[in-house]
């Protein structure tokens, strides 16, 4: 079973960046697609991005569209969320998530990680 290590939060300004990283214990990574979700402060958990095993396919949510991007290093076991032009909206805990299908829905990843909060101050 794989295992997920979120880092790479911490607060930054309104148009700053940040890259979250998402690393993975287990042999067994390319077999999972990797999504990562957020969920502020009394709000429920929502979609950021996902990419199939080998990166070739990708998805984001329209509120991140062209200014965050998902990217994976199997060799390193580790997929990437860069973020940049961020807005005080964008402040929660980010969740990096493994399942089988490349999906946008929380409920279809099966291992989550712990989480990583990002804080943007306007």
């Amino acid at each position: 079973q794989v295992q997920l290590v979120e880092a790479g939060g911490g607060l930054v300004q309104t148009g700053g960046s940040l890259r979250l990283s998402c690393a993975a214990s287990g042999r067994t990574f390319t077999t999972y697609r990797v999504g990562w979700f957020r969920q502020a402060p009394g709000k429920e958990r929502e979609f950021v991005a996902a990419i199939s095993r080998y990166g070739v396919t990708r998805s984001d949510a329209d509120s991140v569209k062209g200014r965050f991007a998902i990217s994976r290093d199997n060799a390193k076991n580790t997929v990437y969320l860069q973020m940049n032009s961020l807005k005080p909206e964008d402040t929660a805990v980010y969740y990096c998530a493994a399942g089988p299908p490349l999906s946008n829905r929380d409920q279809d990843y099966n291992i989550w990680g712990q989480g990583t909060q990002v804080t943007v101050s306007s």
